[in-house]
């Protein structure tokens, strides 16, 4: 699965306990009719992979989603759900091939017909 969006926030990397558990959210705003801020979560050595980002960027962020089960100790059986990425790509700003015209479609063009074996061109191919 996949969420695209503007980077909205990148937090900081947090360890957590003594076995080093690393983990590092960033908050990603969709471009919808109605926009969501997704918060993915990127752990252990995938933390890095948010070094070479920034707010404002538009990226695509490739997830898994995951859930787990937790008994309270009352006995009460809860349910967490998480969103977790694996990797981030940058999106090309689209405004750049709004400077190309559009390519009409192969049957707008005629046929040459009315060439003659006699024409010779300079074209040494």
């Amino acid at each position: 699965m996949e969420v695209q969006g503007r980077i909205k926030m990148i937090g900081e990397t947090q360890t957590f306990g003594g076995n080093g558990f690393r983990k590092r959210e960033v908050v990603v705003t969709t471009d919808e009719q109605y926009p969501q801020h997704i918060m993915v979560e990127f752990v252990q050595d995938k933390t890095d992979l948010l070094n070479n980002y920034k707010e404002g960027q538009q990226v695509k962020i490739s997830i898994n989603l995951r859930g787990r089960e937790w008994v309270n100790p009352q006995g009460e059986t809860k349910y967490f759900n998480s969103i977790q990425g694996w990797r981030i790509e940058a999106l090309q700003a689209e405004s750049g091939d709004a400077s190309l015209p559009p390519v009409p479609p192969m049957d707008a063009f005629e046929p040459a017909g009315d060439l003659n074996e006699e024409d010779h061109d300079d074209l040494p191919f």
